[in-house]
């Protein structure tokens, strides 16, 4: 399929979330047809073939295998089984080495035949193109697949981490690497748009999606200049993902050999404390919205793009979400934020997880 598309002058790719799997193509609005035949064809005929389920099997496992290879992989895996106790967002999407090596040809097959389906699916197409002729196409190609109701299972969400829990580990890196999840709304949660300030003014902004966060950098976040020019960390940053379910606001840092993540975490705490009990300044409301509202502008600037927020919005809420998003964010005041923050950050109700190089143990 890709070496069709790419003769085309387009080019196509997949991605998968905790919430969804996409797959997409950028083609001429000429060539419209082909992607058609390709995801209808995906949705019937793939055959899962046992030989070729075990080299797929061998390539992902080696691609484990590198990110266990990776301190900040293995400490936001162990963060993340620590802040769901049910929740299907506490594993890796990645999968772990167990069921990697377990799972059978006939547990893949059984998926695709309950989940590949048109009323399973959503189809979303940004550009320039002829709406009845288009629609024509997709009855052509879609219609005849048939359709059966999947069986589903849907996790009960986890609103809350219900107490202050600590992960460590430790290896042979150079550094040493914390990361803190607090518990984080749901997208179609009305708090979300006064939680992105929050991030945008601690942190710095995500760009909520897998899809192009532009330019945007953190240096007028608080943890940036709390703790980077301070010397206290090399590196600061914080994520934070438009999901079903209430999900995880994630701080990142990377210390300097000179200063402990014990050191570390006592300047979080402070820096925090100090937020909840002032809240943001309007200075800092008017950058984080700048921000915000640039970042989202860089996740929208193609049609690739355009056509995936198509999709996205829909898996949590509807395509309003995304139209009116930066009005919502316009409309979030400075005690929106304090609020929010005073609910979602409290230092009882989160994993501070600490990744320890083994040299600096043996020093300390």
């Amino acid at each position: 399929m890709e070496d069709t598309i790419a003769r085309t002058g387009g080019y196509s790719n997949a991605l998968t979330s905790p919430d969804w799997t996409t797959y997409f193509q950028t083609l001429p609005s000429s060539d419209l047809e082909i992607a058609f035949r390709f995801e209808s064809d995906r949705m019937v005929n793939s055959l899962y073939e046992p030989e070729e389920v075990e080299t797929e099997r061998t390539v992902i496992l080696s691609e484990r295998e590198g990110n266990e290879n990776d301190p900040q992989f293995l400490l936001a895996e162990a963060v993340q089984l620590a802040a769901f106790s049910q929740h299907p967002y506490r594993n890796e999407v990645l999968g772990s080495t167990q069921d990697l090596l377990s799972l059978t040809r006939d547990d893949l097959y059984n998926h695709y035949r309950n989940y590949y389906q048109p009323g399973n699916a959503l189809l979303c197409l940004a550009g320039s193109f002829e709406i009845d002729p288009t629609l024509a196409l997709i009855k052509r190609y879609f219609e005849p697949i048939e359709n059966h109701e999947p069986v589903r299972s849907i996790p009960t969400p986890e609103d809350e981490i219900t107490a202050a829990q600590k992960v460590e580990l430790q290896g042979p890196d150079e550094a040493d690497y914390i990361q803190i999840a607090w518990r984080s709304p749901k997208a179609s949660d009305p708090d979300f748009f006064a939680y992105t300030l929050t991030e945008s003014i601690l942190t710095g902004p995500s760009s909520l999606s897998m899809f192009g966060s532009g330019g945007i950098g953190n240096r007028s976040s608080r943890f940036y200049r709390e703790l980077v020019e301070n010397q206290l960390v090399a590196s600061v940053y914080g994520s934070l993902t438009a999901s079903i379910d209430p999900g995880t606001f994630n701080l990142n840092l990377t210390c300097r050999g000179d200063h402990t993540p014990d050191e570390v975490i006592r300047k979080i705490d402070l820096v925090v404390e100090e937020f909840l009990e002032h809240g943001p300044t309007v200075e800092e409301m008017a950058i984080a919205l700048k921000q915000a509202r640039a970042n989202f502008a860089y996740s929208s600037d193609n049609i690739t793009n355009q056509a995936f927020w198509l999709g996205y919005a829909h898996s949590f809420a509807d395509y309003s979400w995304f139209t009116h998003y930066v009005n919502r964010l316009e409309q979030v005041s400075l005690e929106d934020v304090l609020r929010v923050a005073r609910h979602y950050l409290d230092p009882t109700h989160r994993v501070t997880g600490v990744y320890r190089n083994r040299e600096s143990l043996a020093n300390g």
